[in-house]
Parts: C-alpha cells; structure tokens; sequence
C-alpha cells in the first residue's frame, strides 16, 4: 500500500503538481487522483515517479504497511524488489 501522504508531501517538495507528476508518468490527473484514492500504481508509473521526485527510500513510500514483508535488497539500475516473507 502506499503511503499517499507522503508521496503528496514529496511532490510539494519537489515543486510539482499532482497534474504534472500524472502527465509525466503519463496518465490524466483524474486517473492519477483516482490511484491515489486506491493506494495503487502500476509498477512502471512508480519508477517514472522515483525519477521525477528523485525518491531516495522508495519502499518506505510505495511499500508502506506491506503486512510481514520487509524489503532485502532494492536493485536501482532496474527498479526491481525482493521481498522476503
């Protein structure tokens, strides 16, 4: 699940608007809202997000509350993660 209240607060810190991060990772912002509404994005629309917010911790956003998981291993060059259970 995702953490959207600190996603919105990253957003603000990076000087964007929810519109510019939707059309950057290219959906509208009504599809944006509605994902934030449902805590889930596609994993592609994450990686476009972890670029444009230059997101350093983005477990801690994107895999907030994920119930006996915790994150091994991030491989940034793919944007790939290892959960183990």
């Amino acid at each position: 699940m995702i953490d959207t209240n600190r996603l919105k607060g990253l957003i603000v810190e990076k000087e964007q608007t929810q519109e510019s991060v939707a059309r950057y990772i290219g959906i509208t912002p009504k599809t944006f809202y509605n994902k934030m509404q449902r805590k889930v994005f596609g994993s592609d629309e994450i990686e476009k997000m972890i670029e444009l917010l230059e997101i350093e911790d983005p477990a801690s956003i994107f895999f907030a509350k994920c119930v006996n998981c915790k994150v091994t291993e991030v491989m940034y060059e793919r944007s790939s993660y290892i959960f183990t259970i």
